[in-house]
């Protein structure tokens, strides 16, 4: 009995770090999902004490699924629809989308300080992703008329962000409840 406690405290520990990954724009609820299931494996073969429901656990784990999902689709479209809500050309929502994970990828490396750079990169990959993407293509626009779509894109990619931060942390709220209370 001892050990299945030991095994949800140390999801609840993995847990908070993965958020952290989330914060990185790292696949964090995913790595939380995987940690979840591997323990619940566990669980059901040698730990799980006798008498209990083992289809809480993966209850849980099917519905954290659906709230990461979620999460992905709001974060990965809001930076396309922070570039409409500015007057964006769709050229300049996928400048956004391709530049938010350029620059994080880059300025990762650039700015060596851990979630700070990535956070960084993908808000400036953000920003100049839309920006090339309105100042080319069929009908350009200049700079000053381009500005305005990738500042609604870097503010779209902020919100998306936040929004799947919050969401991870139900992720985790979730997954922490189904394997404790399994």
């Amino acid at each position: 009995m001892i050990v299945y406690y030991l095994l949800g405290g140390l999801f609840i520990v993995l847990g908070f770090f993965c958020l952290l990954l989330v914060v990185a724009q790292l696949p964090g609820s995913w790595v939380m999902i995987i940690l979840a299931v591997l323990i619940h494996l566990a669980d059901d073969a040698w730990f799980l004490p006798t008498g209990t429901d083992p289809s809480r656990g993966w209850w849980a784990i099917g519905i954290a699924v659906a709230i990461a999902l979620i999460g992905e689709l709001i974060e990965f479209g809001a930076g396309a629809l922070g570039a409409k809500a500015g007057g964006g050309s769709k050229r300049s929502a996928w400048g956004a989308i391709i530049g938010g994970l350029v620059g994080a990828i880059v300025l990762t490396g650039v700015i060596p300080i851990p979630i700070l750079g990535t956070l960084i990169g993908a808000l400036v990959g953000c920003f100049l992703g839309a920006l090339i993407g309105e100042m080319s293509g069929k009908d350009p626009k200049s700079a000053g008329e381009s500005i305005k779509p990738a500042i609604g894109a870097t503010l779209g990619r902020v919100l998306g962000t936040s929004c799947k931060v919050l969401i991870a942390v139900v992720v985790w709220a979730v997954l922490a409840y189904g394997l404790l209370s399994a």
